[in-house]
């Protein structure tokens, strides 16, 4: 009798910690039965809900698949490739019909890729690209997104240039490289321009804090500062004002609207727009297509555009980031 309560309880353990990794919309139904019925389930495995960026993601991926009449099941992994990979794993599990993956890391997530492709399940990256494994991509020019930002922050400064710090996002990550060396080339027209690279912050605005409090202590003489993300940036400029540093001027990406509503304050330069709304729109979109015949294209360009003071205040509004005009 011991041994079989034991089993019971492991079972039951297991049970749970199954339902705990993965939420869903709400209707009560499995995935399995939904597939039975015809209706499209798609799985969701996103990096992170720790930034506003990716919450938004999310809101438009969850929108889309309202509106599309899908069932969409999320899961969280929290900044964790392992925990990815098991939840790309209970995703399939649970029988869905595409996969949306928004990697932690673009290489540790291939044993999840590899699961998909075992279990032949169409995979769309979003936001992150990865080498191999998936049959779409949707996301942005991220090196363009750089710079675009990075001319007009050349602009900001003028013929004397100075010295410009650089708060970089994840180590690794295509994103981070892409914003990195479109910012470069940006600037590279003003050869006063010095660019100091400075940690990696993993797009979080408090590690930004703390960077830049000792960044500004070793570099007094910074013209301007570049952040890989607006949250970050915001957390420089912070920082800046603190320290009474108003001097400085601040660029980012993403078109967060607590940035776009700083821009024609003067001291933060500009952002590029990152709707993540829209790109979770146009994710959904795509899995559909790729559930219809598998004829998703290789690559989905969710569109941006610079944000400066000559159209900030014509952006701003309720949202939580800009909305594209796509």
């Amino acid at each position: 009798m011991r041994r079989i309560s034991l089993v019971g309880a492991v079972a039951a353990i297991a049970v749970a910690a199954t339902a705990c990794s993965v939420s869903t919309q709400p209707g009560g139904t499995s995935a399995a039965d939904t597939k039975k019925s015809g209706q499209l389930v798609i799985g969701f495995s996103e990096v992170t809900q720790q930034s506003p960026f990716y919450v938004q993601l999310k809101n438009g991926a969850q929108q889309a698949a309202a509106k599309a009449g899908a069932k969409l099941l999320f899961a969280d992994a929290n900044g964790d490739v392992t925990k990815q990979n098991n939840d790309i794993q209970d995703l399939i599990t649970r029988g869905v019909n595409v996969l949306l993956v928004n990697p932690v890391d673009p290489k540790g997530v291939a044993p999840g890729l590899a699961a998909a492709k075992a279990a032949n399940i169409p995979v769309i990256t979003v936001d992150r690209p990865v080498p191999s494994g998936a049959l779409s991509h949707v996301g942005r020019d991220n090196v363009k997104m750089g710079q675009i930002v990075g001319e007009r922050v050349a602009k900001a400064l003028g013929p004397a240039g100075g010295k410009v710090i650089e708060i970089q996002g994840d180590a690794g990550g295509a994103v981070a490289r892409d914003r990195r060396d479109g910012f470069h080339k940006g600037v590279a027209s003003n050869p006063k321009i010095k660019i100091v690279e400075g940690p990696y912050c993993d797009y979080i605005r408090s590690k930004a804090v703390t960077a830049m409090q000792d960044l500004l202590q070793a570099n007094p003489d910074v013209k301007a500062v570049y952040a890989h993300n607006d949250d970050m940036a915001l957390g420089v400029l912070q920082v800046l004002r603190e320290n009474k540093r108003t001097d400085v001027k601040v660029a980012g990406v993403d078109g967060l609207m607590e940035a776009v509503k700083q821009i024609p304050n003067g001291q933060y330069v500009a952002t590029a727009l990152n709707d993540p709304i829209h790109e979770g729109e146009l994710a959904v979109q795509t899995a559909a297509k790729a559930h219809d015949g598998g004829q998703a294209p290789s690559y989905v360009d969710a569109g941006t555009a610079l944000v400066d003071p000559s159209n900030a205040a014509g952006l701003a509004g309720a949202t939580v980031f800009a909305r594209s005009s796509s």
